[in-house]
């Protein structure tokens, strides 16, 4: 049996899956960053994703409360900007700059990695992990994928995902996909 994940990590996307760090359950939304040790569970699940925090953020990383608290306020800025491009807003220049900022506060030097250059921020722990993040933001940016950055169907749902087929629905179908079916069948049984 496969051992079960502490957040939902749907896309495999830095940015993303951080912003995804916040998740509606039985109608509340919960906040699975709230403290030290979800910061450094949620680097650990990453690992797993991205070639950069397994080399970047060692299992004794030190997260300290004025980490956690800068990390919930640029996830609360991005899920804002996010949640406008999805509802096709757009991207606006200031959002843009903000990314360049974060990013300059921790630059990158370059790794080479199983055949891979893989981009590294040098600074502090606090703007490496914001900077990675940030990087991640122009990424998509750049590649145009934030074109297809989706809400989930299930109006309960808060969590995003990037659908370049244009014919995803669900965040995923083990989280919401799932619970529609099975409403909707019992909805159809006790029909009969």
């Amino acid at each position: 049996m496969s051992e079960m994940k502490k957040f939902p990590l749907i896309t495999g996307i830095i940015s993303l899956d951080f912003i995804n760090t916040e998740v509606v359950r039985r109608g509340q939304r919960h906040n699975l960053l709230s403290s030290e040790n979800d910061v450094k569970d949620w680097l650990h699940e990453m690992k797993d994703y991205n070639p950069t925090i397994s080399l970047l953020f060692t299992d004794e990383i030190e997260v300290t409360n004025p980490l956690l608290n800068e990390l919930l306020t640029f996830r609360s800025l991005l899920r804002e900007a996010f949640e406008a491009i999805a509802d096709r807003k757009g991207a606006s220049s200031e959002f843009l700059g903000l990314l360049e900022k974060k990013i300059e506060a921790a630059p990158f030097s370059f790794k080479v990695s199983e055949h891979q250059i893989i981009p590294l921020p040098v600074g502090k722990i606090e703007d490496s992990i914001i900077s990675l993040i940030a990087y991640d933001v122009i990424k998509l940016v750049e590649g145009k994928k934030l074109n297809s950055l989706k809400r989930c169907s299930n109006p309960e749902c808060v969590l995003l995902f990037i659908d370049e087929g244009g014919r995803r629905k669900w965040c995923s179908m083990k989280i919401c996909g799932n619970r529609k079916k099975v409403a909707r069948y019992q909805k159809k049984e006790k029909g009969r």
